[in-house]
């Protein structure tokens, strides 16, 4: 187990002494909005699956529906290498730049990208403008979460963290159901545009509420990158991406599972998006707090969690019962890991605070990607919808094992230290 987490605060200034409670509140509350609109555009497509591939894929569709849908795929694997790309990229260059300046230009870039996927004519300008669309994703939640740190003050890290992220849980409870429901009647393309309009109010509210916070004049380029000098930061990062293919493996395949294995109508997709949601949002908070009491420990625990709700939810996936149980726990576990892998690379990062915070969630959506292909292949195999799901089991085991050696990697370290002081 881990002792309580004792690394300093992020580096970067604090908020300007003047910023009032109420100025706070709703600075988070704007950094939450914009983690909405990433969340809506990341898993909206999840439920729209069927309609987008019977949109742009109808040759396919028409040939079989289950391999158009597994084609369908790739958009989601699109814009997890987006995110995969853009994250390190992005964040190396900005650390000395002032954080609102940058939040604002990825906000304004989400926004345009999100519109031109709504607009495209083609599958493969849509894959195109996904993966376009996902390059300021890690960034923003990265950069994010170091403006909500400062915020909340010190000793609060993982909380910060998961109050930034309470935006994208909280996109999945009301955005994504009722953005799949209207795509259903509408059209993705709708769906779609609705998402961009909500990346502009971001925009807004990040301009009017968010205090100016200078970059890290001490920041280059070289000393981010140190940070993948560290053998600790790798294994975190692996296992993040391995405990997300997991999830990513079910969520992107809940609209079939709930209507080609469960039996309900298509109309209960939403309800089931809705409880994987709610599970998310309450996993998230509890994550966030159990990091700050101990990184690793939280890593262990949610590990032990999923496994049991993966194999509950591929047991009983067949009843309304399971599905929507077991989606819910499915939603907790997974999602309490995000704040616990980030607190965790903070914790080993050293001065590469800025890359850690966004280079995250490209290890997360490096397991979007290959959950979603791996989902897509286990299907396209003729294995069934509950497939996916035994993925997910099955990808427990080797994130666990890094977890573990990351933690003697890291106690190797300090043994180290301590013997040279």
């Amino acid at each position: 187990m881990s002792t309580p987490v004792t690394a300093p605060v992020p580096t970067g200034p604090a908020p300007e002494p003047t910023i009032s409670p109420l100025r706070t509140r709703f600075a988070l509350l704007a950094l939450a909005l914009g983690g909405f609109g990433i969340g809506a555009t990341e898993f909206v497509a999840m439920g729209l699956l069927p309609q987008i591939a019977h949109d742009l894929l109808p040759s396919v569709w028409a040939a079989s529906s289950d391999e158009a849908i597994a084609h369908a795929g790739t958009m989601i694997a699109a814009y997890a290498l987006g995110v995969v790309v853009g994250a390190p990229t992005i964040a190396v260059f900005a650390a000395r730049f002032p954080r609102r300046r940058i939040l604002l230009g990825l906000a304004i870039a989400f926004t345009v990208g999100t519109a031109a996927s709504a607009l495209a004519p083609t599958f493969e300008l849509v894959v195109l403008f996904r993966f376009l669309a996902a390059l300021p994703h890690g960034a923003y939640f990265g950069i994010a979460a170091l403006v909500a740190a400062s915020l909340v003050g010190p000793g609060k890290r993982g909380q910060g963290v998961a109050l930034v992220l309470s935006g994208l849980t909280v996109a999945n409870v009301v955005g994504v159901p009722l953005i799949t429901f209207l795509g259903q009647q509408a059209g993705w393309r709708v769906a779609y545009l609705v998402v961009a309009a909500i990346f502009a109010a971001a925009v807004a509210a990040v301009a009017l509420t968010v205090p100016f916070q200078a970059g890290d004049p001490e920041a280059t380029a070289r000393r981010e990158l140190g940070a993948f000098r560290r053998p600790a930061v790798w294994f975190a990062l692996l296992t993040g991406s391995l405990g997300f293919a997991g999830f990513f493996a079910v969520y992107s395949y809940v609209a079939p599972l709930t209507t080609e294995v469960t039996g309900l109508p298509e109309a209960w997709v939403p309800f089931a998006l809705v409880t994987l949601g709610v599970g998310m949002t309450i996993g998230n908070l509890m994550g966030g707090r159990a990091a700050d009491r101990g990184a690793l420990r939280a890593v262990y625990l949610c590990f032990a969690a999923f496994a049991v709700t993966l194999l509950g939810l591929a047991l009983t996936a067949q009843t309304a019962a399971g599905l929507f149980v077991f989606l819910f726990g499915v939603g907790a576990a997974g999602s309490a890991l995000s704040p616990a892998i980030q607190t965790r690379l903070m914790d080993v990062a050293g001065d590469s605070q800025t890359l850690a915070a966004a280079v995250n969630h490209s290890a997360l959506n490096i397991g979007n990607a290959l959950g979603a292909a791996l989902g897509g292949a286990v299907i396209a195999a003729g294995w069934g919808y509950v497939a996916p799901t035994w993925v997910g089991l099955v990808m427990c085991v080797p994130g666990v094992l890094l977890a573990l050696a990351g933690a003697w990697v890291t106690a190797s370290a300090d043994g180290r230290a301590r013997g040279t002081a």
